[in-house]
């Protein structure tokens, strides 16, 4: 049974999503401010947290880059303005996924479905590719050990992140369609949601290349979808 742990001051929406979550299976624990979410993420070891960015005490950014300080638990923020630069910011603190107020329950759940299919434990003897580390430039991608370095600093990647990257690692240079990242990483669902996989790469890019704007290795091909180029 998975744990997720619900940060958000209203009441009355945390109290129905512990009780969704709860009907579908889920172990829930509850926080209302950032002082108990930052509490509860180290005392009660949740397998994914659902935290609410507009906090009374502490600002939901503020919360999100304390738990990174310690741990790599997928966060899935929610966020009361459709700002995709608010978002951008989100993900560039370590979120994993974010969902916009007001949502339909139905979307949440299936973020956090992803979240934990991205966050768990990878069954002992398997690789995420065939040929696992990638070191070209100063870049160094070990997509088995989640472990990425450019110029000898350590990039923080969340789950989300490295199931983008070593997707488009493992097709070796060949074109992965748009629709195939979104359905293998967001699931089926999510085929026509373009905008994610927008903001994920650009994300991507600001982590590995030296000039996002005019990106050597993470492409887009226009329309169709992305390729990761070594040479």
């Amino acid at each position: 049974m998975a744990k997720i742990l619900v940060v958000d001051d209203d009441s009355r929406l945390l109290k129905t999503l512990a009780i969704n979550f709860r009907a579908r299976g889920y172990d829930v624990v509850t926080a209302g401010t950032g002082t108990d979410a930052l509490r509860l993420a180290a005392s009660a070891s949740p397998d994914v947290i659902v935290l609410d960015m507009g906090l009374p005490d502490i600002d939901g950014g503020t919360v999100l880059e304390g738990i990174r300080g310690w741990s790599n638990v997928p966060v899935v923020i929610l966020t009361a303005r459709a700002d995709p630069l608010i978002s951008a910011a989100a993900l560039d603190r370590g979120a994993d996924d974010y969902v916009t107020k007001p949502f339909a329950m139905e979307e949440l759940l299936a973020r956090i479905r992803a979240a934990l299919r991205h966050g768990g434990p990878r069954p002992a003897g398997t690789t995420a590719v065939s040929t696992p580390v990638i070191e070209v430039d100063d870049l160094y991608i070990d997509i088995a050990s989640h472990e990425l370095r450019k110029a000898g600093a350590s990039i923080h990647l969340t789950p989300t992140e490295w199931g983008v990257l070593a997707m488009l690692i493992r097709a070796q240079g060949a074109l992965v369609r748009k629709e195939e990242i979104l359905a293998e990483v967001w699931g089926e669902s999510y085929r026509d949601q373009g905008h994610y996989l927008r903001i994920y790469t650009s994300q991507l890019r600001r982590k590995i290349e030296d000039d996002p704007s005019q990106p050597r290795h993470l492409l887009t091909e226009p329309g169709l979808g992305y390729r990761f180029v070594v040479g």
